[in-house]
């Protein structure tokens, strides 16, 4: 009897200790739980700026701190790679280049849940199809972008040169709306005795992905329904559409003195730093140049410059957007948060447009779109909103059909090397090698 009450005790005393060590375990984990969250992000961007001025906020709303790890623009690229190979779990939450997403999907964690109908509603359209892959929704937007006109007002409006202009071509000096009208305009400055120094535009020939960007813009004026790859996977890039586009630029290369003789080195900054230093009549630039081209600090013809909708084609307007999306590695221990992040940044977009000058917001653009620092937005939503706005085709292998075929046939064409029919003919053969 006193073995079994002894053995009772001693039972009891073990259950007790282990219940207690059960206790500690339990507190050192709560103690222990790793209440950070890493963001990947491009060195020096918005998304770097938008970060750091939110992480803060977060932690107070959700007692998690935001760790940023900021890496050069090839860097998020080689990052994320790395990422989805190794699954090591480095980081939660990265803000990747649009053209990337076809690449790294199969990587990410399907974000649809946190999708709204109100958020959708609020976003430009083809923003969520852009980030839809297979059916799921990969990326939540941090801004967009398109190219739009941007021009001298002090010279669209000068009597003299309106006058000279209405005897020369016929119709009043106005920002372009349509091709001719460009080359018009273009052509007018570009030859102007009282503008020695002046161009009237310029067209993109270096050998970046800026050029097939500017290119691709104007094969949406055309009338394509499909850039470069048909909804079926089929080589489009030679048909009527990207032809007649490539010739219209061309065309502006070929006529003296409308654009700088060096054409194959002039992408987006080369345009900025000549229509900054007041050598260009107009320019077909980012839209969020315009902030900095009316900045005394960084540009001479500040004050003087006006934003437009970009130029219409036979089809009208159309430009190719080149937003950004916060993505989630699937590889991630913590996705729940991660898509609290993802939310709680969709609210804090307007400060994309304090950091950059571009949002992803309708609303955004709206509010801001009043002020004139800012007055540029109206006609980037103009544009966004174009019926022939369209996104790059969802491959990926955009980036090696780019480097291989694309960029290689612009400059072929804008070198006086080949005729459009031709390259694009070259760059057919080029990517049903690449695709196939």
């Amino acid at each position: 009897m006193n073995k079994k009450l002894l053995f009772l005790i001693t039972l009891l005393f073990v259950g007790l200790l282990l219940s207690a060590c059960g206790d500690d375990n339990e507190v050192v984990e709560e103690n222990n739980e790793d209440n950070t969250l890493t963001v990947l992000v491009e060195g020096g961007s918005p998304a770097e700026t938008v970060a750091e001025e939110t992480r803060d906020s977060f932690k107070e709303e959700t007692g998690y701190e935001v760790v940023i790890e900021s890496v050069p623009y090839t860097g998020v690229y080689d990052r994320m790679r790395t990422e989805l190979t190794t699954g090591a779990g480095a980081f939660d939450v990265a803000t990747i280049d649009t053209i990337w997403l076809p690449a790294f999907y199969e990587g990410l964690e399907p974000i649809q849940d946190i999708v709204t109908d109100e958020m959708s509603g609020d976003l430009f359209p083809g923003l969520i199809d852009g980030s839809t892959i297979e059916g799921n929704v990969y990326g939540l937007p941090t801004w967009t972008n398109s190219k739009i006109l941007l021009y001298r007002k002090d010279l669209f409006e000068d009597e003299n040169n309106k006058s000279k202009f209405e005897a020369e071509f016929g119709y009043e000096l106005a920002p372009p709306v349509n091709w001719q009208q460009y080359k018009d305009v273009a052509s007018f400055f570009g030859n102007n005795e009282d503008y020695p120094e002046l161009y009237g535009t310029t067209v993109f020939g270096a050998s970046s992905g800026d050029s097939v960007a500017s290119w691709l813009d104007h094969v949406t004026q055309a009338g394509a329904d499909n850039l470069v790859l048909d909804d079926k996977g089929e080589v489009v890039v030679n048909d009527q559409y990207h032809v007649t586009a490539l010739n219209m630029l061309n065309d502006l290369v070929s006529t003296d003195g409308i654009v700088p003789e060096n054409t194959m080195e002039t992408a987006s900054a080369e345009t900025a730093e000549l229509f900054y230093n007041g050598n260009l009549a107009m320019m077909l630039a980012w839209g969020h140049f315009y902030v900095p081209a009316n900045d005394p600090n960084t540009s001479d013809v500040a004050g003087k410059v006006g934003a437009a909708p970009m130029i219409a084609g036979e089809a009208g307007i159309g430009v190719v957007p080149g937003p950004w999306y916060q993505v989630i590695p699937a590889s991630s221990t913590k996705k729940e948060m991660a898509k609290e992040y993802l939310k709680f940044m969709y609210e804090k977009n307007e400060l994309y447009t304090d950091a950059l000058g571009v949002a992803a917001r309708q609303s955004v653009f709206e509010e801001y779109g009043q002020q004139d620092k800012y007055s540029h937005l109206t006609p980037l939503a103009t544009t966004l909103n174009a019926a022939q706005t369209q996104n790059r085709p969802s491959t990926a292998q955009w980036q090696e059909i780019e480097s291989e075929a694309l960029i290689p046939a612009v400059q072929k064409v804008l070198g006086g090397e080949a005729t459009a029919q031709e390259a694009l003919g070259e760059a057919k053969e080029i990517i049903e090698g690449i695709v196939n």
